[in-house]
C-alpha cells in the first residue's frame, strides 16, 4: 500500500526537468536527461506555456549553464528549437536582458539572430523592445551579413529595430542603432517614422540630436569622398604636385 501511494505521489519526469530548470540546476537537468533522453525538448504543453521547449525556458530565465547542458546534448541541432509564436531561445534572451545567454546562442549558431517569429520580429528587435544595448551590439557584432543589413529589416508592420528603440527610450540603443546605420526616416505600414514612437521628449531631442549628428558626419564622408574622386582623376590625367617655396600657400599643382 505504501509503495502504491509512493509511485501515484511521484513527480512526473518532465515536471522534475522543469523544476530544476527553474532553480538553474545544471547537474540535476544533466542527471535528468541522462536517464530521459526523450525529454530533450519537453514543451510546455501547460495553457499558457506557449510550447516552450527546455532551452526556451533556461535562455528565458537566463541560465547560462543551464544552456550549455542543452547544447551539450543537441538541443538545437539540427535548427533552432521554436515555440507556437515561432520564437527562438535567442529571442527570449534578448529581449529579457541575459547577455551571457546571448553570447552563448551567438557562438553556437550565428545564423539563429536572422530568424523571424510569426510576427516577423527577430532577436534584433526584440533587444530594441527590452532597451538592452549591449545584447545589441551584441547581435549586430555577430549578425551574418553585417550589422546594416540588419538593421534594415522590418517586421510585418513594418517596424524596424529603431522603431523599438525609439518606442523604449533607451538612448545607448538608439545611438547603437543609428551608428549602424539604421534609416531614421523609414516608415511603417502606418506611415509613423521612429521618431514618432519616442517614448518621453527626452528620447525625441536625443534622436533628433543624433539624426542631425549622423547627418553632418555623412555630408563630411560624401564632401570627403568627392575630394579624393577629384584628386584620383587629376592624377588619372598626369597632374603632378610641385612644392615650391615661393607659391603663397606652399603648393601649386601643374597639368601636364
Amino acid at each position: 500500500m505504501l509503495n502504491h501511494n509512493h509511485h501515484a505521489h511521484r513527480i512526473e519526469p518532465s515536471i522534475r526537468l522543469r523544476r530544476a530548470i527553474h532553480a538553474g540546476d545544471a547537474l540535476l537537468v544533466k542527471r535528468i536527461l541522462k536517464s530521459h533522453p526523450s525529454l530533450l525538448h519537453n514543451p510546455d504543453t501547460s495553457p499558457v506555456g506557449l510550447s516552450n521547449s527546455n532551452m526556451h525556458l533556461a535562455a528565458s530565465l537566463g541560465h547560462k549553464e543551464v544552456c550549455k547542458v542543452l547544447l551539450e546534448a543537441g538541443h538545437e541541432d539540427p535548427c533552432p528549437a521554436l515555440n507556437e509564436n515561432h520564437q527562438t531561445a535567442l529571442m527570449l534572451a534578448s529581449g529579457a536582458g541575459h547577455t551571457e545567454v546571448v553570447h552563448l546562442l551567438c557562438e553556437n549558431n550565428m545564423d539563429c539572430i536572422l530568424r523571424r517569429d510569426v510576427r516577423g520580429r527577430d532577436a534584433v528587435m526584440e533587444a530594441s523592445v527590452g532597451g538592452h544595448d549591449t545584447i545589441l551590439q551584441l547581435l549586430l557584432t555577430y549578425v551574418p551579413g553585417g550589422p546594416y543589413e540588419a538593421v534594415q529589416r522590418a517586421d510585418a508592420e513594418g517596424n524596424t529595430a529603431l522603431h523599438y528603440a525609439s518606442g523604449n527610450g533607451n538612448l545607448l540603443g538608439l545611438r547603437t542603432l543609428l551608428a549602424a546605420g539604421a534609416d531614421v526616416e523609414r516608415r511603417n505600414i502606418w506611415n509613423w517614422t521612429p521618431a514618432a514612437y519616442s517614448a518621453t521628449v527626452q528620447a525625441e531631442v536625443y534622436l533628433k540630436g543624433l539624426v542631425s549628428e549622423v547627418g553632418k558626419l555623412q555630408q563630411q564622408q560624401q564632401k570627403r569622398k568627392k575630394e579624393v574622386e577629384v584628386a584620383t582623376k587629376k592624377m588619372a590625367v598626369g597632374t603632378v604636385r610641385i612644392v615650391r617655396q615661393d607659391s603663397i600657400d606652399g603648393e601649386q599643382l601643374y597639368d601636364i
